[in-house]
């Protein structure tokens, strides 16, 4: 166990330390002149050049990498470009925090219920139920997000606003768009909408890899065998098919939490939630605001590498035959 987890510490700073220099190298190709786009096409050439040299973009690109990745180790991860000018630490692990509280919430309902969904259809293999939860699933996953987004809004947000007892209990509100620093509470309610939406990405691929799983396990011998021994049939689909046939799933999961954290732009912008996908695309990306495009992707390479090693332990948990070392 020792020797797996030096290596995998290993592996992630040395995947750190590739990604930071990807990404420098990436946000410094990129057209356009970062000067000019904040002080506007009107801005004189020596204005410009004033901006550059207080961006410190005049220097080589070794000396601009080993000032901010150095800075960056230490915690001082700079400030944003654009006005008001603000700490990008402290911005980006608010919004990290928002977003965090959306893939819990998003995993609470999709988890379960793709687990229940695939095992029905696993165990119901050629029959109605089988049928039905698959072409459901793949229907649902086939639309794009933004359709979702505003069938979900346009259907349960408006229809239950119109009903004067949800309005006055103030569920599923059509905007998302809450403060930044919200607390659950106040953030709770709109959250729902968003999480059912990314739900709905999420559940097919999901419901496949388990219904697959369970249907491989059942055609196994220790399954007639246990059967035979009279143990009881949800026993055995609980405690030994299901076991095995999650293994797979755990690494839909795990590697499905970088995306949720990180990677849910076009739901969060259809509601207006202020996650990290949309502070990526709306302030960093928008603006040319390359420090902040630095911290937010180092920020998702590392939340998924952790999301990996989480799977790693899940699957020596689910399966004692796997010995990580």
């Amino acid at each position: 166990m020792a020797r797996f987890i030096l290596r995998r510490l290993v592996f992630f700073v040395l995947t750190l330390f590739i990604t930071s220099v990807l990404v420098f190298a990436l946000t410094r190709v990129l057209p356009g002149d970062v000067a000019r786009v904040l002080l506007g096409r009107e801005a004189s050439e020596e204005a410009v050049q004033a901006k550059r040299a207080e961006l410190g973009l005049d220097k080589p690109l070794v000396v601009q990498y080993v000032s901010w990745a150095g800075d960056f180790v230490t915690g001082d991860w700079g400030t944003t470009y654009s006005t008001p000018r603000e700490n990008i630490r402290d911005l980006v692990f608010q919004r990290a925090g928002n977003s965090a509280r959306l893939a819990f919430l998003t995993l609470l309902i999709a988890v379960p219920l793709s687990l229940t969904l695939g095992v029905v259809a696993g165990l119901s293999e050629g029959k109605l139920a089988d049928s039905a939860i698959s072409v459901l699933t793949l229907s649902v996953v086939s639309l794009p997000e933004f359709v979702t987004g505003l069938f979900l809004i346009n259907t349960v947000a408006l229809g239950w606003q119109d009903n004067p007892i949800a309005e006055k209990l103030g569920w599923f509100p059509a905007s998302s768009a809450i403060r930044a620093d919200a607390s659950l509470r106040e953030a709770l309610p709109a959250m729902w909408l968003p999480a059912v939406a990314a739900t709905l990405v999420l559940l097919a691929y999901i419901v496949r890899l388990v219904r697959a799983g369970v249907i491989e396990e059942m055609k196994k011998g220790y399954v007639r065998t246990a059967v035979l021994k009279g143990l009881p049939y949800r026993v055995v689909v609980v405690k030994h098919v299901l076991r095995n046939a999650l293994i797979p799933t755990v690494t839909v999961i795990a590697t499905s939490t970088g995306w949720l954290i990180s990677g849910m732009v076009v739901i969060e912008s259809v509601f207006s939630y202020p996650g990290l996908g949309r502070l990526l695309i709306n302030n960093a990306i928008n603006n040319r605001d390359l420090p902040l495009i630095q911290a937010i992707v180092m920020l998702t390479v590392a939340v998924i590498l952790v999301a990996n090693f989480t799977a790693d332990l899940l699957y020596a948990l689910l399966n004692p035959r796997i010995q990580l070392e």
